[in-house]
């Protein structure tokens, strides 16, 4: 299907006339072209291809490929020419393009640019990573307080090309503090005449500048906005946030909480363009970690010898008995990471989770129990396939607590739920498994 797609594109880069090729790139939409061009690096067709279109094309095209490809099409244009494109980029863009660079690269670009531009970066660039401030764009529709609808068509007008967007658009007053938004709707069935003011839409939703940017996704989700306007201190308009930059943050946490998840740390780029070193990185630490807390299930093994030695059919059902309590505390672990990252769950609500899953485990453990009672009685004596059956209540039991908890505990002292992993958990359980079946097979079956 895709080849399909840039066929016409292909076929003009086969044609060997640059021009030739920027007619059949614009045909395709800025998103496609970035898609073709991290298609085509290695064969030198995308970098060709990117050098040759249109500056505004290229700014565009740029502000949707990743990082890394980024930095490679980029890495041997001329100061002075990267000065324009990076000009040309949306200043949400601009900010993150310039944050990728090396700090001497960083140093001569922005000497580089108009004053306007640098002065615009130089003010993004100063909000802490990770808040509103740091991820808005400047490139607003913006109205002061007291015109006609008539002339705010006229403002949109001139100035729309550079705007993130016009279908809405703020009205500030002489202080430019923010009064309200008004929709392109609004101002196109409003009668010419109609000052802005009486078009202002009700119920303003706003953020400030050191908000989290987590926080700031969830708004624009909450309230289904296009954009979110940013105030700073003083309640003065500096910025949007846009749809669209929403949905890259929450792809980014979703991300990271996958990956954390898994026991993988951060990766700075995707999986594709990853180097092997990098991929090492973010795997070892947490597997060398789990390694030392799977010293504690051979620890409990070795501890009870004795009980193992007088019935080697234990060692039988415990992959069994040790799965079940790492799944059951994978599963209720999921759902509570899942939930305070959207929300639904606050500390406060330990409690109340508490027994619920109390009351879920013990169920889910007696269905358990009954399936491998039934195991053990055609693959033993009774004795040891009620031990097995007791046992499987208990961890299935243990295995739910430990995935509610740990989550809730984390989230209280102030770590991220998301490292909660899954390995984690499984390790605990695993231990605590292991102690929990032969304590019972002990009590059960004698010294």
């Amino acid at each position: 299907m895709e080849s399909v797609l840039f066929q016409p594109l292909v076929d003009a880069l086969a044609s060997g006339q640059p021009q030739a090729a920027v007619d059949a790139a614009n045909l395709f939409n800025a998103a496609d072209l970035a898609e073709f061009i991290e298609q085509n690096l290695e064969n030198e067709t995308g970098p060709s291809l990117f050098q040759n279109l249109p500056l505004a094309l290229r700014a565009k095209v740029l502000g949707y490929t990743n990082p890394e490809t980024q930095l490679l099409l980029t890495q041997t244009t001329p100061l002075g020419e990267l000065a324009l494109l990076t000009a040309e980029m949306p200043s949400d863009d601009r900010v993150g393009f310039f944050n990728l660079l090396e700090q001497p690269r960083q140093k001569q670009l922005i000497r580089q640019l108009n004053e306007d531009d640098r002065a615009d970066l130089t003010a993004l660039l100063a909000y802490d990573k990770g808040t509103a401030g740091s991820l808005m764009s400047t490139d607003y529709a913006v109205f002061d307080s007291g015109i006609t609808a008539s002339a705010a068509i006229d403002i949109l007008r001139k100035t729309a090309e550079d705007k993130e967007t016009i279908y809405q658009s703020y009205v500030i007053d002489e202080d430019e503090v923010l009064i309200g938004v008004v929709s392109l709707r609004r101002l196109i069935i409003a009668k010419p005449d109609t000052v802005i003011d009486s078009l202002l839409a009700t119920g303003l939703v706003s953020t400030h500048t050191d908000t989290s940017q987590d926080d700031v996704a969830r708004l624009i989700a909450k309230y289904d906005l296009l954009a979110l306007p940013v105030l700073d201190d003083n309640d003065h308009l500096v910025g949007i946030i846009t749809y669209d930059d929403a949905m890259d943050v929450i792809e980014a946490e979703a991300t990271e909480d996958i990956h954390k998840g898994g026991s993988v740390s951060n990766l700075e780029y995707g999986i594709t363009t990853a180097s092997p070193f990098s991929l090492y990185r973010s795997r070892i630490q947490w597997l060398v970690i789990l390694v030392f807390a799977n010293i504690f299930t051979g620890a409990g093994i070795a501890h009870f010898e004795h009980i193992i030695g007088a019935h080697l059919a234990l060692l039988f059902f415990m992959p069994l008995l040790v799965a079940s309590a790492g799944n059951a505390g994978a599963q209720s672990a999921t759902l509570v990471v899942r939930g305070i990252a959207t929300g639904d769950v606050v500390n406060s609500d330990w409690l109340r989770l508490f027994n619920k899953e109390l009351l879920v485990a013990t169920a889910l453990g007696l269905t358990m129990a009954l399936t491998v009672w039934v195991v053990g009685m055609f693959r033993t004596e009774i004795a040891i396939a009620t031990t097995v059956a007791i046992t499987m209540i208990a961890v299935v039991l243990a295995g739910g607590l430990i995935g509610i908890l740990l989550p809730l505990l984390l989230n209280r002292l102030g770590v991220d739920p998301a490292a909660a992993s899954i390995p984690l958990i499984t390790t605990i359980a695993d231990v605590s498994g292991v102690m929990i079946y032969f304590t019972i097979a002990s009590a059960i079956l004698g010294p």
